[in-house]
């Protein structure tokens, strides 16, 4: 999702600056957060628990060595956390992973941040896989297909738009179920206030049964500290000047909105984008 709403994105503010804006593939927000921290990126998506995370500099996170800093530009859409596992399988709650192999993500990605947090939650121990979502699609097909396939997995946990679609694929392949996980994702809400939210995947997004409750996970598009004051208005403008086109890349983009897009504390707005909601009366 990073990939394509970051590319849609890039393709646009080069239109309309003349300057061109580039992507970079990275394995999620922990590595954007670290980039933009150093100045090696310009502008990053995070999921907001891993920016609330490198904000605080909190223990026991990838960031306990020190907090780190940026700003804000906006926040974009809700992540849903998905459990997926195959219509066949006999996993049929968080406690039923127990000791089963589980994708929770790359090593460096808001997936396997919010992965642990359930996990740790439920107070479930799996053996964990850090696969790409490309890569837990294809062992999660491979021991559905085959029980003793030696690169399968038995579920894997992912955080992403809707539809994500590698994760949509599989109903065509295999068949999958969604977990049901609300009463995690209520416990791990209240503790974790402003980066997590109760929510729900409607079944027509997956052609499920009935809808799947879940950990909704806000995310933002950051900026590096510094960054010239042009840069993040023309990139803020596009994207709500360009709204509809970006859509047409990938419909979360419609989930946009000015007035919840300032919701970005603790994280700052950059001074140019506190500009641009104040002069569009928001």
């Amino acid at each position: 999702m990073y990939a394509i709403y970051g590319a849609g994105l890039a393709k646009l503010v080069t239109e309309v600056t003349g300057v061109q804006m580039t992507t970079i593939q990275t394995d999620g927000s922990v590595q954007n957060l670290r980039m933009l921290a150093a100045g090696t990126a310009d502008v990053g998506f995070s999921l907001s628990d891993s920016a609330l995370d490198a904000w605080d500099g909190a223990a026991d996170t990838s960031f306990a060595k020190g907090a780190l800093r940026f700003t804000a530009l906006a926040r974009t859409y809700d992540n849903y956390v998905h459990v997926v596992v195959p219509m066949s399988s006999d996993i049929f709650n968080i406690g039923h992973l127990a000791g089963k192999q589980v994708s929770v993500g790359p090593v460096n990605s808001g997936t396997r941040v919010v992965a642990e947090r359930i996990l740790q939650a439920a107070g479930v121990q799996v053996r964990k896989r850090n696969y790409s979502l490309e890569q837990a699609a294809k062992a999660l097909q491979a021991k559905a297909k085959d029980e003793k396939s030696p690169n399968g997995i038995d579920a894997l946990i992912w955080s992403g738009g809707l539809p994500t679609k590698p994760i949509l694929d599989l109903q065509s392949t295999i068949g999958f179920r969604l977990v049901d996980i609300g009463s995690l994702a209520e416990q791990i809400a209240l503790k974790r206030f402003g980066g997590y939210l109760l929510s729900s995947i409607p079944p027509s997004v997956y052609q499920l049964s009935s809808s799947v409750p879940t950990l909704a996970v806000p995310n933002y598009l950051l900026a590096r500290r510094g960054l010239p004051d042009s840069w993040a208005w023309w990139t803020l403008n596009t994207m709500f000047r360009r709204q509809t086109d970006l859509m047409e890349i990938h419909p979360e983009a419609g989930s946009l909105d000015a007035r919840s897009a300032i919701a970005t504390m603790p994280i700052p707005l950059h001074p140019a984008a506190e500009r641009w909601y104040r002069n569009n009366h928001i």
